[in-house]
């Protein structure tokens, strides 16, 4: 598919971004400028017409960003109505909106979105489906179809990974499939398979990335400690996951890699902390990192939510971390690697009131990672 022609837009913003997933009165996504030493400053919340549903499933990235050129868009989906809504940055306008199919919707457990060069991917919770939206300029989407796509056990889509031609899903189910998506809609590569942790470990895939070269898919389960899966998907398709045991602390439902691959950050959404691994990008292997303390406000919030990176170089700087609450708040974590060690550090500054979500799950940073 070709490549759209996008407008010319101001260089230089740098953001971190929320879906507050408001159920009244019209959703927002509030932008907070990133200082160089890692703060959180608000900037402005963008108002939709559309609400939320202030909850589901944990691995859903219900914000997206695409720097394409020097045109920047912000994606966010409205579970409750079913909406897609596009923001130009870095003016901080409203510009698209869109839904897919009459039977699409995403009221039950959200609506995930994943997003490349060319196309807008939403995984709609209620109807099973993947609906592609073709991109256009000034941020704009046009609905093109949907594709079914359900568990071995019936599970929804949960986690949305894309590169180059692959697109990686995890049901809710213990599940995990990919799609070929070189023509834009997606077609099943008939890999659907139980993950190996959900087998043995009791532990369901949540969270996935992706690395840089394609190479391997990575998971995070949501399990009683720390549990990761890797999957080698050279060939095009999903291979036999490897379970990594790496930590104590409950669950592992949000993972990303820093940008130099370095490091797996792990949100451990029920056990208010983060933890990262040492990830081996040749080999596709983890070994134990290291893990904060119980951020500082755990008791107040219920849950950890989504991870957001500050640079998209090294390591990636500080790691941001969704906190569920009402209100809800970003915790803000150091990090620090050398020589075979790291440390994750809970800012003096943190958390971030984000004072509009009455619960918080989804946030994302602006300029993306390169991958």
């Amino acid at each position: 598919m070709p490549q759209c022609a996008f407008a010319a837009n101001k260089p230089g913003a740098h953001f971190v971004f929320t879906n507050d997933d408001v159920t009244s009165e019209g959703n927002t996504a509030t932008f907070y400028n990133v200082a160089n030493n890692g703060a959180l400053s608000k900037k402005k919340s963008v108002r939709t017409r559309w609400d939320g549903i202030a909850g589901g499933l944990f691995g859903m990235n219900r914000v997206v960003a695409l720097q394409n050129g020097k045109q920047g868009c912000a994606y966010l989906s409205e579970a409750q109505t079913g909406q897609i809504v596009s923001i130009s940055l870095p003016s901080l306008k409203t510009a698209g909106s869109g839904k897919g199919s009459k039977t699409d919707g995403g009221m039950s457990n959200g609506i995930g979105l994943a997003v490349n060069s060319s196309n807008l991917y939403a995984s709609f919770s209620d109807s099973s489906t993947i609906g592609t939206f073709q991109l256009a300029a000034g941020c704009k989407f046009k609905f093109l179809g949907d594709t079914t796509a359900v568990g071995l056990q019936g599970g929804v889509v949960d986690g949305m990974a894309l590169h180059g031609s692959i697109m990686v899903v995890t049901y809710g189910d213990g599940s995990i499939e990919s799609f070929n998506i070189a023509s834009g809609v997606p077609v099943s590569n008939n890999d659907e398979q139980n993950s190996s942790g959900s087998k043995g470990d009791t532990a369901y895939p949540n969270g996935v990335d992706i690395t840089a070269d394609g190479h391997f898919a990575i998971f995070g389960d949501t399990a009683n400690s720390t549990i990761v899966e890797v999957s080698d998907i050279s060939s095009g398709q999903l291979s036999k996951t490897v379970v990594y045991h790496l930590g104590k602390a409950i669950s592992s439902s949000t993972v990303v890699l820093s940008p130099d691959e370095s490091l797996l950050f792990i949100g451990n959404t029920q056990g208010g902390s983060v933890s990262a691994a040492f990830f081996d990008k040749t080999t596709g292997t983890l070994s134990s990192g290291c893990a904060s303390k119980r951020l500082k406000q755990w008791g107040n919030w219920t849950y950890l939510g989504g991870l957001a990176q500050q640079n998209t170089t090294g390591a990636g700087g500080d790691l941001y971390a969704a906190e569920y609450s009402s209100p809800s708040s970003i915790a803000v974590i150091h990090v620090e690697s050398s020589g075979g060690k790291c440390t994750l550090q809970e800012s003096s500054k943190s958390p971030v009131l984000d004072k509009a979500s009455p619960g918080l799950l989804s946030i994302g940073s602006y300029p993306p990672r390169g991958f």
